[in-house]
């Protein structure tokens, strides 16, 4: 098995770093990415916008972000991109950035949940580029772990003038307010001034200030954070398309479980009609078709 290099080695988390990521929630990388591999990223973006793919999924899951040229000059989200564009692919399986991921969670294992490409167009006042305050977690109901986490890659330097991801310190340490059932939709079918109030609502019940942490991110540096901290992100202003992709991570232990909501259905998440079944009858999350393994036991597997 392929193992990291000295070099690669050296761009691991810390015990400093793995120590922070488990105070406030997010770590700043290293350089994980050459420009080469991250002009690589932008140039197979490029294909697929062009209309390529590789493969292309089976059925189209209820939830689905699939951005295509007849929704207009809005902000895009395109799920399941490792799936889809091998060249995309490739590159987000990178064992590095698995055996990094490892490190924070502190897991012996990292599959990929999701890949979504997102798109910020450099339009003063698109509603659409703001994303408000969320965590991922609400959408993974269906998911058994507490560890997941995603890795934010931008394609350039990306800083405040841009809309770049914002993190809510230590906010994956709170407890919550209530169960509110709406938190399953996706922001983009909420209303922006509610998460707001919700931010708000969950900082006041812990006690705790709402400090708002901009990822200034330099080209091939990655933005971690966990599954349970608030983040979003404002307008881009720079002139300049905003790119990136949200790599979203699994440990090892993550498996589908039954998550009833107040109406008495089962939380769902897209996987569910994609992947292949367990003995029990269980989507599998851990279906290499849609989730490959990119580390391991210290030893990455490519997928």
């Amino acid at each position: 098995m392929t193992t990291l290099t000295d070099e690669e080695r050296a761009l691991l988390p810390s015990d400093e770093d793995v120590r922070h990521y488990a105070e406030h929630g997010w770590y700043l990388s290293k350089k994980l990415f050459t420009d080469d591999e991250v002009d690589a990223l932008a140039a197979a973006t490029q294909r697929y916008y062009d209309g390529e793919r590789d493969r292309r999924l089976p059925v189209r899951p209820p939830k689905l972000a699939y951005w295509d040229p007849s929704k207009g000059p809005v902000q895009r989200h395109n799920d399941y991109v490792h799936h889809e564009h091998d060249g995309l692919g490739a590159i987000l399986r990178k064992p590095l950035i698995g055996a990094v991921a490892a490190r924070l969670a502190e897991a012996d294992e990292i599959r990929v949940f999701q890949s979504t490409l997102i798109y910020k167009p450099p339009i003063d006042g698109e509603p659409s580029n703001i994303v408000p305050w969320h965590f991922d977690k609400h959408y993974w109901a269906s998911s058994s772990s507490e560890k997941m986490l995603t890795a934010f890659i931008p394609f350039h330097d990306c800083g405040e003038e841009m809309g770049t991801i914002t993190m809510v310190d230590g906010s994956h340490r709170w407890k919550e307010i209530g169960a509110d059932d709406t938190v399953v939709r996706h922001f983009a079918d909420r209303d922006r001034s509610q998460l707001e109030e919700m931010l708000a609502e969950n900082a006041a019940y812990n006690g705790a200030e709402i400090r708002k942490i901009p990822m200034v991110i330099p080209k091939g540096h990655v933005s971690f954070h966990h599954c349970r901290t608030y983040h979003g992100s404002g307008p881009n202003v720079s002139g300049r398309p905003r790119q990136a992709i949200s790599l979203h991570l699994q440990d090892g232990d993550n498996a589908w479980r039954e998550y009833q909501l107040s109406d008495g259905t089962l939380a769902a998440y897209n996987h569910d009609v994609l992947v292949r079944r367990t003995h029990e009858g269980r989507p599998d999350y851990a279906d290499p078709d849609y989730c490959p393994v990119i580390w391991r036991h210290r030893a990455p597997q490519g997928g």
